[in-house]
């Protein structure tokens, strides 16, 4: 793999379908964006996003990852990774909408082979044709990284179930029809010593006992977050999605899997903040008239971002190479979340440095990719848990 921040790629089909990307996302997803005047502080509606999941679905990119059946093209890791590289690098409000991260198919996750005829009939597959949305709830104000700590319960009554609980940070939530919960099971893990049993639920989010509030605002300025409240909201026991006390394993699963394919959309952003500090460089002027660009300081900073960027994106597409050849890549995806993380900070750092007084402004592309890249520090797993996860299996596996 080569350096580049426009990449081209070897394989025709992978090849065709970024160059279809790069075009439907620069040319007419941002015609819409500045038609409706929407920029990343926007309170986003639903009326925003459904044309988006729409056009998307249309051009073949919403729920492109899955299986044919479903209408998708069976797209193995690296080429999901290239689409999603796009997506972080094109700069656009709703790119998080073409794919299906918002609410869409990514977000629903590897449920599918979980759900039950009649869950795919009433949800899943009108999530994948764009007419449903979901969020994901498992997060809690006190179980964020130790997920197992929630105290969101599920009482088993007559056939169905009652939870009551109160998640956070559930993305995707001020637009979704259902949310995927995972709740404990009433009466387990209450004894020291025992073990707590999960389950994972389909929650219609107007049932009667279901809540959803607006979430914290995230320090990136989007308004894309909800707490889902549950107050004995009864759930039927066909919402159940696979087997009771399962739900870990449901939530969990990919967990691998996902921790890499989030490391693209932000090296396809920290590629763009390196793009736009390259031009700033090249035409903001200093004493003399000379270029920014011109003084060996600016060129030393730009030289160590464009490696950082180099080493992050290599080697987190030859662990993406590796799980597409069935190899097991849990070491390499802890390494990928920790280094990508991390490296797209410091660049990220730097390249508010060089444009000066315009990296502090709001409104600033820069600005904004700041707040943005920083989050992926602590989100989806901490620095801290990537680096205790490297650590115990190179203690007990080598």
């Amino acid at each position: 793999m080569t350096f580049s921040l426009h990449p081209t790629y070897d394989d025709p089909h992978t090849a065709g379908l970024v160059d279809r990307l790069r075009d439907y996302l620069d040319g007419e997803l941002a015609d819409y964006e500045r038609e409706r005047g929407l920029t990343h502080a926007s309170r986003l509606t639903r009326a925003d996003l459904e044309p988006v999941w729409r056009r998307s679905r249309e051009l073949g990119f919403y729920g492109i990852h899955l299986p044919e059946e479903y209408g998708g093209q069976n797209l193995g890791y690296t080429q999901l990774a290239a689409l999603k590289e796009e997506i972080g690098a094109s700069g656009r409000v709703l790119s998080h909408s073409v794919l299906g991260d918002m609410g869409g198919p990514l977000r629903a996750g590897d449920i599918l082979k979980h759900a039950t005829e009649h869950q795919l009939d009433k949800y899943l597959l009108p999530l994948i044709r764009g007419e449903r949305a979901c969020c994901f709830s498992l997060t809690e104000a006190d179980a964020g990284s130790d997920v197992r700590s929630m105290r969101t319960v599920a009482v088993r009554e007559g056939d169905g179930y009652r939870l009551t609980g109160h998640k956070v940070f559930s993305s995707a939530g001020p637009f979704a029809d259902f949310a995927i919960v995972v709740a404990r099971m009433a009466g387990t893990g209450e004894q020291p010593g025992e073990k707590p049993l999960f389950s994972a639920f389909l929650v219609e989010l107007d049932s009667p006992g279901c809540r959803v509030e607006d979430g914290a605002t995230p320090m990136s300025g989007e308004h894309i977050e909800s707490d889902i409240v549950l107050e004995d909201c009864y759930v039927p026991a066909a919402n159940l999605l696979g087997e009771e006390g399962k739900g870990m394993r449901i939530a969990l699963g990919r967990v691998t899997t996902n921790r890499l394919l989030h490391c693209p959309t932000v090296l396809g952003a920290t590629r763009r903040a390196l793009a736009l500090t390259l031009d700033r460089s090249r035409t903001r002027k200093v004493a003399g008239g000379q270029p920014l660009l011109m003084l060996q300081a600016i060129q030393h900073k730009i030289a160590d971002m464009a490696t950082e960027f180099y080493a992050a994106r290599s080697m987190t597409y030859a662990a993406l190479a590796a799980l597409d050849a069935g190899r097991e890549v849990h070491a390499e995806a802890f390494m990928c979340k920790l280094f990508v993380a991390e490296s797209a900070f410091r660049i990220l750092d730097e390249a508010v440095q060089i444009h000066g007084k315009e990296g502090l402004t709001q409104g600033n592309e820069i600005e904004y990719l700041f707040r943005k890249i920083r989050m992926f520090r602590i989100l989806t797993g901490t620095s801290e848990i990537q680096r205790n996860g490297i650590a115990k299996l190179l203690a007990f596996n080598h």
